[in-house]
């Protein structure tokens, strides 16, 4: 009699038994994102409800940071801000720091993820992949990166109608008349690049400040700049003698984007980089995306 019923025991506890490990696997993540283009990935990638801090260039979608805990600057995080919400994953740009705050948070028992900050269209599909494996999310990480790159594609495309390269400064911030400019090497560079101009500061390595005369010999004959850079909102650079002095003020050509859809290197960087090449190739290339 005992044995019949344990056996009826065992067959009604069987299915709890196989359901109890699909609940234990969908236990909500608590994710802290660092980097713009991490947090545009996680939300694409469908896990915006499993974030519970983003860093402060999380500035797209503009839910993140409305919503979300703000650990502080991609650069300069706080450990103890990060811990304190209790975050089972950190997914983070490779240039997030500083290094001994990361080493605290995994001495934590928190596991991090970093991901490539490669300004490449290869570089945002590993950000993509690298993302949707640690999420166990192959799916969506393959239609996320199937899609970035036949932007890429109709990108191209594009960027063959352009047949003279507009010679392009890309201003990162300007503080009293002397401009931050991209030289190779970075963000500004490989935008400039994928928009079909031709940069007027690659002479120069990473980001550095131009005297008024390498202003005045880069010849750039469009403006590049930032609607909230490092030094605040964009301003008119026309209004310095050294600006006005480039043949880029002859027809005052000053294009101004948002500074993470420009720079950020995420999935919406083919539609910033068809944006910016229609803005400095008005005549060569269509302003409608494809």
């Amino acid at each position: 009699m005992l044995s019949m019923l344990s056996r009826r025991m065992l067959l009604l506890a069987s299915p709890l038994l196989f359901c109890a490990a699909p609940l234990r696997a969908q236990t909500p993540r608590r994710i802290v994102s660092v980097g713009g283009a991490v947090t545009e990935i996680l939300y694409r990638l469908g896990y915006s409800g499993d974030i519970v801090g983003v860093d402060s260039t999380s500035l797209y979608p503009a839910d993140a940071l409305r919503t979300k805990a703000n650990v502080g600057y991609v650069r300069a995080l706080g450990a103890e801000g990060v811990l304190s919400l209790n975050p089972s994953l950190v997914v983070a740009s490779e240039g997030s720091g500083p290094p001994d705050a990361l080493k605290l948070i995994e001495q934590a028992g928190v596991r991090i993820i970093r991901v490539t900050d490669e300004p490449s269209p290869a570089g945002i599909v590993k950000r993509v992949e690298a993302i949707a494996q640690a999420l166990g999310a192959p799916k969506q990480g393959s239609a996320l990166v199937k899609e970035i790159e036949a932007g890429f594609a109709g990108l191209a495309e594009a960027r063959a109608g352009v047949k003279r390269a507009t010679r392009t400064l890309l201003v990162l911030s300007l503080q009293n008349g002397r401009p931050l400019v991209g030289g190779q090497g970075t963000t500004a560079d490989a935008m400039l690049a994928l928009a079909g101009a031709t940069n007027a500061a690659s002479s120069l390595t990473g980001w550095k400040p131009l005297s008024d005369e390498g202003l005045i010999a880069a010849a750039p004959e469009a403006i590049v700049m930032m609607n909230h850079g490092p030094g605040g909102a964009a301003s008119d650079p026309f209004a310095y003698p050294a600006f006005a002095a480039t043949p880029a003020a002859e027809g005052r050509r000053l294009v101004v984007m948002d500074s993470l859809y420009l720079l950020g290197f995420g999935p919406r960087t083919p539609d910033a980089a068809r944006d910016l090449m229609a803005a400095l190739h008005p005549d060569q290339v269509a302003q409608a995306k494809p």
